[in-house]
């Protein structure tokens, strides 16, 4: 998909992957809305690209993945501001294992991303009026391999894998010209990243930090080769990036 002149939603876009993911399409000429749930870092992160990359390029709306009414208006506005959607990009994800909070973890890191991706959906359909497109689930390392000590966050990046593989092979996508793709990207360098934990101390030692710059290599990767259909990206910093095979 050439990205010049399309509309793109980044979810999780106030900073870290989300951030890096917006500033790759606003660089490459599309014209993108971020939301996040984070209004203060949000706004700051919309006065930054809309200083680079132009006022009538970028909005910031806030929401919350988790809730259908919050994420339905923003698929509104991006319709009635921008036109449609071609790009959607599912990235909003936490990290918690705690008895208080894990299931907030698989609201925001499960049911979040197949919130937006049926919301997209409903909006890129052919058969709806929509143009197709393409949708990227922001999965993790942890979404192909297992990470100990934290379970429930790997059991959400898993079903994200599962989740995107499986839709990319439906018919309703197929059909309507919308591909579907995981990228599954290692540690980066974001405030998600639990710097204090032992095994990842070690991990980043063994493997180092990806930037989330580099990250969003991969992400434009997915957007642009329209061959790349449930498709999943691992990307490592001392391996590089990997398409899975199964």
């Amino acid at each position: 998909m050439k990205v010049s002149g399309k509309i793109a939603l980044v979810t999780g876009a106030a900073q870290g992957l989300g951030k890096a993911f917006a500033a790759a399409l606003l660089e490459n000429g599309a014209k993108v809305l971020i939301c996040d749930v984070n209004s203060e870092t949000g706004e700051a992160t919309l006065k930054t690209f809309q200083e680079k990359y132009g006022e009538n390029n970028v909005m910031f709306v806030r929401a919350d993945v988790t809730s259908q009414a919050q994420m339905e208006a923003v698929f509104h506005q991006v319709r009635e501001r921008f036109g449609g959607l071609d790009i959607m990009s599912n990235n909003a994800g936490i990290v918690g294992e705690a008895s208080d909070v894990w299931e907030k973890t698989v609201d925001v890191n499960l049911k979040g991303v197949i919130r937006g991706t049926n919301l997209a959906l409903d909006l890129m359909r052919q058969d709806k009026g929509g143009r197709g497109g393409v949708i990227i689930n922001t999965a993790s390392i942890a979404g192909v391999m297992p990470v100990r000590g934290f379970e429930v966050y790997t059991a959400t990046k898993h079903g994200i894998v599962g989740f995107t593989r499986s839709w990319a092979e439906n018919p309703l996508c197929l059909d309507n010209g919308v591909r579907m793709n995981a990228l599954c990207p290692s540690m980066a360098d974001t405030t998600l990243v639990p710097r204090d934990a032992a095994d990842f101390v070690k991990y980043y030692e063994n493997h180092g930090l990806m930037s989330p710059e580099y990250v969003a290599e991969g992400f434009m990767d997915l957007i642009q080769d329209d061959s790349k259909n449930g498709a999943v990206l691992k990307m490592m910093q001392k391996v590089g990036k990997v398409y899975m095979e199964y």
